[in-house]
């Protein structure tokens, strides 16, 4: 399984952190300009068992992603598993740690594996790779942003 982590210092608490990834407009603010995802529907909040499902293009390729919360701790963490999409295994979990200076850590690990076992990982590894690392870039950018402003 491959692991993804992005890990940023917002100058703002984790409790506000936390409070802008539970605005019902987050999920469309932190979608970078240009991707090609649609929301078709987001159950509120973030509590275990909120539900999200969203189209894609892959390429050429429509896909539809179906993400379930399986946990979930006020103002800390909460993390949300892939149950239908485009990666055989997808675990994303969403930290905001205090730094000790006022502000936080905001963490966003994500494990996940491929489809086609190694064929996959080795076929298409680099354009996951480089694709997670341009979402949390901009991901990051617009939490801070909305964050510390």
């Amino acid at each position: 399984m491959a692991v993804f982590e992005k890990r940023s210092r917002i100058r703002a608490s984790p409790a506000v952190v936390f409070a802008f990834h539970e605005r019902p407009d987050a999920l469309a603010l932190l979608t970078p300009p240009g991707d090609a995802t649609t929301i078709i529907s987001k159950d509120p909040g973030l509590q275990v068992g909120a539900r999200t499902v969203l189209e894609t293009r892959i390429g050429p390729i429509k896909q539809r992603l179906v993400a379930v919360h399986v946990a979930y701790e006020p103002g800390r963490m909460f993390a949300d598993e892939m149950v239908d999409g485009p990666f055989a295994r997808w675990l994303h979990t969403h930290t905001m740690e205090p730094d000790g200076e006022g502000g936080c850590w905001l963490t966003d690990h994500i494990e996940y594996a491929l489809p086609l076992g190694w064929l996959g990982a080795v076929g298409g590894g680099w354009f996951a790779r480089r694709t997670l690392r341009t979402m949390f870039d901009h991901r990051h950018e617009v939490t801070r942003v909305a964050c510390e402003g």
